[in-house]
Order: C-alpha cells, then structure tokens, then sequence
C-alpha cells in the first residue's frame, strides 16, 4: 500500500499511515485467495470469530457495494468504526445498522427479533423471545410509530450507562 493509496484512507478512516499499512498486512494475511477482498470464509478463518452470530451482518455493513466481499476500503472504513479515536455517534450509527437489516432507517419489530435470534440462538424459546422483542419496542418506540429510529435507539441505548455506547448487544439488556 503506497501514499497514494493510503493518503486518502487516512481521510475516511480514523487510522494513520502507519495503523493503514498495518492493517494492510493483515488483510492481505487473510485474503487467503489473493483476490483483493475478504469473502465471509476468509473472514471466518479468524478463530475469533468463529463463534460470532453477527459476522455476517457486520461484513453485509462493511461490504458498501453490495457485491458480497469486503474490500481493502471497505475494510478500513468498517474497522475504523471501532477504533478507540472513533467517535461515539459512529459507533452507534454502527451498532443501529446492525439491527436495521433492510437500511431503510428503522429497526422494526421483525428485524429486532432476527437479530436477537442469531445472538441467543436456541437458548430461548421464540416466545420469550418476542416478549423481549415487544417490550424493547414499547421502551425505546418514543414515537409510537411501532419501530425503533436512530434518535429513539440512541436514548435507549444512552439510558443504560452500564453498558458501553456502539455495543450492538445492547438492546439485550431490555428484559
């Protein structure tokens, strides 16, 4: 990765020269096929993340283009997101988009529950489930309109200090 091509990441990243050619070994690491973007294979090869319910929605953030793979600027600008120099609307912005599953602004009750589903997978019964799912509509819907925008996300996930600001899980915490 030369200046140029690190020069404008360093603009739409919260990473300097120095963190982008670093990163830059890495994912060249973990583009096991060479093809200059991560598939969700390549991704899963990290041990880390192996046993993360939400990687596929974090690379579907990452993946801008839509095309199913995650290239070096998609990577950067993903990974910068959970940079510590990042700010903390971003990391909600993130953490919101987690949840929208649709990108159209909203988290409805419908995609709310879809991704509780894939964090507690078997452990709770669908009901219970959807009990949780309609009292953290009920709690965080300031509006009325049945679904969860970003203003009403963020007081929500603002009202429980415990829990760091962009942690995706933390609409867990609404029992």
């Amino acid at each position: 990765m030369g200046n140029e091509t690190s020069l404008p990441m360093e603009l739409c990243s919260n990473f300097d020269a120095d963190e982008i050619r670093r990163l830059g070994k890495r994912f060249r690491k973990l583009d096991l096929d060479n093809s200059g973007a991560l598939s969700i294979d390549e991704f899963m090869s990290l041990p880390e993340l192996q046993q993360n319910p939400l990687v596929q929605r974090v690379i579907d953030i990452f993946d801008e283009d839509g095309n199913g793979e995650v290239d070096f600027k998609e990577f950067i600008q993903g990974v910068s997101q959970f940079s510590v120099k990042g700010d903390k609307e971003s990391k909600l912005r993130f953490a919101f988009r987690i949840y929208d599953m649709d990108n159209d602004g909203y988290i409805s009750n419908g995609e709310l529950f879809q991704v509780l589903k894939m964090m507690v997978g078997n452990n709770l019964k669908d009901a219970q489930l959807q009990q949780i799912v309609d009292k953290t509509i009920l709690f965080a819907d300031k509006d009325e309109d049945g679904k969860i925008n970003f203003d009403e996300f963020c007081s929500a996930v603002r009202s429980y200090p415990e829990v760091p600001a962009g942690h995706g899980t933390a609409l867990t915490v609404w029992k």
